[in-house]
């Protein structure tokens, strides 16, 4: 049996840690990267008698994040206890939301391959955050500043017949939602947002699913799509050699995480279920009841979000794709590119300068271009130098060098300092350079002469070679055309 035959399916859940100053259900720093067990209070550590207190700016941001998924914000829902006996959950439970969610179902959308996909979601809850169990080369310990830190827990509908590539694209749109309404800062790195993949196979005409396997633990997209594609090859492996035995017994419920350093998923434990972890109402918090007029004002607050600004990007100030892909992917980067367009009508020309130039000088330094010294209206106004013909665009990249390595200084006060990114449009000196490409190229004048339009610009480019770029292009091409 091929791997044709075969249909994958895939849900995801996105745990995503609000930034609220304080914890979901106490007065302790939402803050991270403090010292260990510093950030706590008697209600996130467990403490006998303490007692919860909802977190109202938490609320506030998971209605807004159910405004911008498409969802209905509910009026009434509750929080529930969920049992479970880890170092990491001080109380031995964890107060989260089972049956009444705040936000049920929505959908996002998102570009895949050039096609409009998709994703409907089951539900968005909100709980608090277990703590964190570090490991040290000879002693572990658990800090509890993440231990009720607020989360909301973004639970999709399965995705059939999808494929990791398509998955991570939705999961980016997630976190790229997220970022814009400014409810988490989607630090995957830092864990303030996490993904959980639920992966299973069926053969294409079966009805019903299979076991399902979770896989936890992936700290990047590139990440999610290795391990999605491992876990799916290694089921359709076993089913395929097993054709005749029971495939509740071929594959059991469980959980595994990704390894970073191996680059392959790890069983961690089998999986449990829903009875197992003893769900009951939560007897220290009453139900949590909204206003309509409530949930109507917060969703005043809605700013363009990343699909919207995508596709004004394209039909109205024409990025190319892979462009306006990369620039609503980040919103620091997006908002940057905003600021440029302001002051730089040539948008297209402005983002490839952004994305392409100045991004690429920044790769490998450590440093995001949006936060980094170079103000977004001094690349518009070097991309306006370059429009207004005041220097080439070869000049216009050694300024570029400059403006990296002298901390954002201005780009027309760095041309204006240096005589050689001035361009030579004096038309007696550019003529010589002309007549010099044209006697030592008569080959290609020859080829012109015959049709080859290539060869015209395989002259341009040897007259810029030969003055080093400072020639005006303008009137280097209206000198080639006369002698031509």
């Amino acid at each position: 049996m091929s791997a044709s035959d075969w249909e994958t399916v895939v849900g995801i859940e996105v745990h995503a840690q609000l930034n609220t100053t304080s914890k979901l259900f106490s007065s302790a720093p939402n803050s991270f990267g403090d010292e260990p067990n510093t950030n706590i209070s008697v209600v996130c550590t467990g403490q006998p008698g303490s007692l919860p207190i909802l977190n109202e700016e938490a609320v506030k941001k998971a209605v807004l994040w159910g405004h911008a998924s498409h969802a209905e914000v509910a009026l009434y829902s509750k929080f529930d206890r969920k049992s479970y006996f880890y170092p990491d959950a001080p109380r031995n439970f964890q107060i989260t939301q089972f049956d009444k969610p705040i936000v049920k179902g929505g959908y996002i959308k998102c570009e895949v391959d050039g096609k409009i996909k998709t994703l409907e979601l089951d539900h968005t809850h909100l709980e608090d955050d277990a703590g964190n169990c570090r490991h040290f080369s000879n002693f572990g310990g658990i800090d509890y500043n993440r231990a009720g830190v607020p989360l909301i827990e973004i639970v999709t509908k399965p995705l059939i017949g999808t494929n990791a590539k398509e998955v991570t694209a939705f999961a980016a749109m997630i976190r790229a939602i997220l970022q814009y309404i400014d409810v988490c800062d989607c630090n995957m790195e830092e864990g303030s947002l996490r993904i959980d993949c639920n992966v299973s196979v069926k053969k294409k005409e079966e009805k019903e699913f299979r076991t399902k396997v979770e896989i936890k633990n992936m700290n990047s997209f590139s990440n999610m799509r290795l391990a999605i594609d491992q876990e799916v090859q290694r089921q359709i492996k076993i089913y395929s050699a097993n054709p005749d035995q029971d495939p509740k017994e071929l594959i059991i419920q469980s959980t595994y995480r990704w390894d970073p350093e191996s680059k392959i998923i790890r069983l961690m434990r089998m999986k449990e279920h829903a009875d197992d972890y003893r769900y009951f109402p939560e007897p220290d918090l009453p139900p949590l009841i909204l206003k309509q007029s409530y949930v109507n004002e917060v969703k005043k607050e809605l700013p363009e979000l990343p699909f919207e600004r995508r596709k004004r990007y394209i039909e109205k100030v024409k990025l190319a794709r892979d462009i306006a892909d990369i620039l609503i992917n980040d919103k620091k980067l997006s908002d940057y590119f905003e600021k440029a367009l302001k002051v730089c009508p040539n948008a297209r020309a402005l983002s490839n300068w952004i994305v392409v130039e100045f991004l690429g000088r920044f790769k490998d330094s450590g440093v995001e271009l949006s936060e980094s010294e170079i103000d977004p209206e001094n690349i518009a106004r070097l991309v306006n130098m370059i429009d207004k013909k005041i220097i080439t665009g070869k000049i216009a990249k050694k300024v570029a060098d400059d403006m990296v390595t002298m901390s954002g200084k201005d780009c027309e006060k760095i041309v204006s300092e240096n005589t050689d990114y001035r361009p030579v449009d004096n038309e007696s000196e550019i003529e010589k350079l002309v007549d010099q490409v044209l006697s030592e190229n008569e080959q290609s004048v020859q080829d012109f002469k015959n049709g080859k339009e290539k060869a015209f610009g395989f002259l341009v480019g040897q007259v810029m070679k030969l003055s080093k770029g400072k020639a005006s292009p303008e009137i280097v091409n209206k000198l080639l055309k006369k002698k031509l």
